[in-house]
């Protein structure tokens, strides 16, 4: 009996917590909560690599690491913070700076350069190397902040404009399998080998292919966008709980997820670390098939007493403790949703919020960044 009842009290103060969040972020004007979370990211997470080059630190200060998709996210929230007066143009500079300082090369010998970055750099026996390869999500994130900033600065905006359309040229040419019509990870693939059929479900980005197809007046990417979101409708129906895997082997006509340590670990074929971008992704879609997809995530998740960190298809859990890197994306995601049965984890979800950004999780910091300023 005792039990229970300090069960129930422990309910309810988780309950009054998340009310106190909720009615905390709505009193205090929105743009302090967005402020101060920019803020914390940009000093703990931007470095300065010499005068001209900042990079975001995917991974410790003693141990520093940079990646595409990283320094893509870094574009993208600086372009946000701009357009709130928080970012200069000099900022996004020195994160483009980096980038075009490690574009990769397409050959064996490394001598034909393209405007795709090498994913991943890191500095060891104290000098920086930095690997060979680009990651298409990365080179879509970057794209996208061009485009953006070709708006924002139009002083620059015929050279930010160019980089966005050659960069949009060798995605095509290099980061694409015209058998399935899809994109694949990276340049890579080589289409005669199996790896031209992996699907990462978070390389989907419809509002990214759309203004790409605006700006380049290129209609492959109208194309690109249905084929990409055919897949995720296909994955989608595939379970009841309408979560989607972080990878999947995708044919023309046929998409499954794949088997665990297929690429990147055991987690591969779940709801896990790449596929848990996706309520953030979709809610920027404005689309049928992508509302499609969110609402049956949201429904999910709004009958979760607590929403964790990773999933199987089926919604067993993967982990038992909540992650921003899930959290943060859900919560766009209802934002876009509001009224319609999800409100709950506008609630349950802005506990991240609630406390300083973290200082040890470069991509739960980040995403939690990138929701705060993407409004």
């Amino acid at each position: 009996m005792m039990k229970n009842k300090l069960i129930g009290v422990f309910f309810l103060l988780i309950v009054f917590g998340y009310i106190a969040v909720f009615f905390l972020i709505r009193i205090n004007n929105p743009k302090q909560v967005q402020l101060k979370t920019y803020q914390e990211w940009k000093k703990e997470y931007l470095v300065n690599k010499g005068h001209n080059q900042t990079f975001v630190n995917a991974g410790s200060r003693k141990n520093p690491i940079a990646l595409s998709e990283a320094q893509g996210f870094g574009l993208i929230i600086t372009t946000k913070a701009a357009k709130l007066g928080w970012a200069k143009e000099a900022d996004f500079d020195k994160l483009l700076n980096y980038y075009l300082a490690h574009q990769d090369y397409v050959d064996d010998k490394h001598t034909q350069r393209v405007s795709l970055m090498q994913w991943k750099q890191y500095y060891r026996h104290h000098h920086w190397i930095s690997e060979y390869n680009s990651a298409t999500d990365g080179d879509l994130y970057i794209a996208t902040a061009l485009d953006t900033a070709s708006r924002i600065w139009p002083k620059k905006a015929k050279y930010y404009r160019n980089l966005e359309i050659k960069l949009e040229n060798d995605i095509l040419r290099y980061e694409y399998n015209p058998k399935t019509g899809l994109l694949t990870t990276g340049d890579w693939v080589r289409l005669d080998s199996n790896y031209a059929n992996l699907f990462r479900t978070s390389d989907v980005l419809p509002f990214i292919f759309t203004n790409l197809a605006k700006t380049t007046k290129n209609d492959k990417w109208c194309q690109v966008k249905n084929a990409m979101l055919t897949k995720l409708v296909q994955l989608s129906n595939q379970h009841k709980t309408g979560l989607i895997p972080d990878f999947a082997w995708a044919s023309k006509k046929s998409v499954k997820a794949v088997a665990p340590k297929t690429i990147a670990g055991k987690n591969d074929g779940y709801y896990a670390y790449n596929a848990c971008r996706l309520p953030w992704i979709l809610a920027k879609g404005h689309d049928a098939k992508s509302r499609l997809i969110e609402r049956r995530m949201l429904k999910y998740f709004a009958k979760q007493n607590i929403v964790y960190g990773g999933y199987k298809l089926t919604g067993k859990t993967l982990v038992k403790n909540q992650s921003p890197s899930f959290s943060a994306p859900i919560f766009y995601g209802v934002n876009h949703f509001r009224g319609q049965g999800f409100d709950n984890l506008f609630v349950s979800q802005q506990y991240i919020y609630s406390k300083p950004l973290p200082q040890d999780d470069y991509y739960g910091a980040t995403l939690t960044t990138l929701v705060a300023v993407d409004r």
